[in-house]
């Protein structure tokens, strides 16, 4: 923990791609950042086996080698590492007091970037085979199934958009959802049954997916699904799955007024200060305000202006 008694200027939650490149700017503008990197370090990402669309990277690089780099730039500008986890957060007489598991930590500004975790089904076969053939991003790792043949599974905007995106990829598409319609934007929905239609896509409508079948080793090689009116089973012969059943934002240790009933985190509400929260003083970057695009480059971005505007915001705060 910081010694005791000493106020940072800029305090980072979480090590991903937003939380990082948030450390090298606030570190090159001479915030001298602390990043609390959180239990997992490096964020979801570092579960990524081949990250194919990195700019400046023209073969595939791992998410946890991604991280790594980031990680040593950052230190190299001088940045501050502390392993730990924040329980609370709240704003006291100008200053951000963090509650944490080994102790507190204050600071002039603060620079949310947590992330966001994949919702997972916890069926058969799904641990065994993550990152080896089940994923929960088709735009980051579709590329890898081409001329292949995959499943989605959900019904909401992601799961359709997902499909349409691997039908122009991959030599079968099948879409699992439990019901018979779909949560989606009628745009999308048209051009999804308009794929339908063309035998680009096989909709699988009243099923749960029940098993990822595989072995270990070869991968993946099919998926098992339920029907939820008369329990019959179904194997169908896929290389890769994508569940776009949605994500839970990482953001439990925050207070209510910082969220939206999903739990993001709300920023864009100060015209000058975009990624400020509805504390001042207290930034959002990254997945964990973000419920749409779930894509790296997106994040670090987020970064860049939160620290950008965290600088501001500061320069204000000392006149």
């Amino acid at each position: 923990m910081p010694e005791q008694n000493q106020k940072e200027k800029v305090i980072i939650i979480g090590s991903g791609p937003a939380g990082y490149t948030a450390a090298i700017y606030a570190a090159r503008a001479g915030l001298s950042p602390l990043m609390i990197t959180g239990m997992l370090e490096g964020g979801q990402i570092t579960e990524t086996q081949e990250l194919g669309n990195w700019p400046g990277e023209p073969e595939p690089i791992t998410g946890f080698d991604l991280m790594d780099r980031m990680k040593k730039q950052a230190a190299g500008y001088g940045v501050r590492f502390m392993n730990d986890t924040v329980l609370a957060i709240a704003r006291h007489d100008g200053t951000i007091a963090l509650q944490c598991e080994k102790g507190t930590a204050e600071a002039e500004a603060v620079i949310i970037a947590t992330g966001a975790s994949p919702r997972r089904l916890s069926i058969s076969g799904e641990a065994e085979f993550w990152g080896q053939g089940v994923s929960s991003c088709a735009t980051c790792d579709g590329f890898f199934y081409r001329k292949k043949r995959t499943a989605v599974i959900g019904g909401g905007n992601t799961a359709v958009l997902d499909a349409i995106y691997l039908a122009g990829l991959c030599r079968e598409v099948h879409l699992i959802h439990r019901r018979d319609g779909f949560r989606c934007d009628k745009y999308s929905l048209d051009r999804m049954y308009a794929l339908a239609e063309q035998g680009k896509i096989t909709l699988h409508l009243g099923y749960t997916a029940d098993e990822i079948l595989g072995t270990p080793g070869d991968g993946v090689t099919g998926i098992r699904i339920r029907s939820v009116t008369d329990g019959k089973t179904l194997d169908i012969a896929c290389d890769g799955v994508f569940e776009a059943i949605g994500h839970i934002p990482s953001t439990k240790p925050f207070p209510k007024e910082m969220l939206d009933d999903k739990g993001y985190i709300v920023t864009g509400k100060d015209e000058t200060y975009r990624t400020m929260t509805a504390i001042p003083g207290v930034f959002a970057a990254g997945d964990c305000c973000e419920p749409v695009y779930k894509q790296a480059i997106l994040a670090a971005g987020d970064g860049c202006r939160a620290a950008l505007e965290a600088e501001s915001w500061l320069g204000t705060q000392r006149q």
